[in-house]
């Protein structure tokens, strides 16, 4: 060997070339946007069966037919609480509509505090409550606000986690109803 320094000089710059390629083609993709997306959209939506805080039950089988916009929150949660007006103005928009159906699912809270606070704020729309959040692990919830769409047919059309912004919750309907 007449340059052992060239040849590992050589053997440097092809390793710093592959490491730069790798990362160039790593930048602009986040490593945890794969634990922001839901697995279950485009699969069919998890069964449950909840009391609600009426008194009845709410079931799967109860939204068949219809678009169902869940959404998975609690009375303590800070963003959930900001999301409530959005929620309440799109529900106004279409609780008359025939094939539409809105559920909001409790986890981890007080029934007395829900039901409190149901009647304190208003909501119109089905709460179930969710007791050891056995339909929270089904849908693989991450946190709260968490909100899905389920087309008639009964598959899961979009999901997000974190409160919702305007307009999402039309795109969310739209998409639900043109799975069906």
């Amino acid at each position: 060997m007449k340059h052992p320094a060239r040849l590992a000089a050589v053997a440097v710059a092809v390793v710093v070339v592959v490491f730069g390629v790798v990362l160039a083609l790593s930048v602009g993709s986040d490593p945890q946007e794969d634990a922001k997306q839901s697995h279950l959209v485009g699969k069919a939506a998890p069964n449950f069966d909840l009391p609600n805080v009426a008194g009845g039950r709410v079931t799967l089988a109860d939204v068949a037919g219809k678009t169902a916009i869940v959404n998975f929150w609690n009375s303590w949660c800070i963003p959930c609480r900001e999301e409530e007006p959005l929620l309440e103005r799109f529900y106004a928009a279409h609780k008359d509509d025939p094939d539409f159906v809105m559920i909001g699912i409790v986890r981890r809270d007080e029934t007395k505090t829900v039901k409190a606070y149901v009647q304190k704020n208003g909501i119109g729309w089905t709460v179930a409550l969710d007791p050891g959040s056995v339909a929270a692990l089904d849908f693989g919830t991450r946190g709260q606000p968490e909100t899905y769409a389920i087309s008639p047919s009964g598959v899961v059309a979009a999901a997000k986690l974190g409160p919702m912004k305007a307009g999402e919750l039309e795109r969310f309907l739209a998409v639900a109803r043109a799975a069906a």
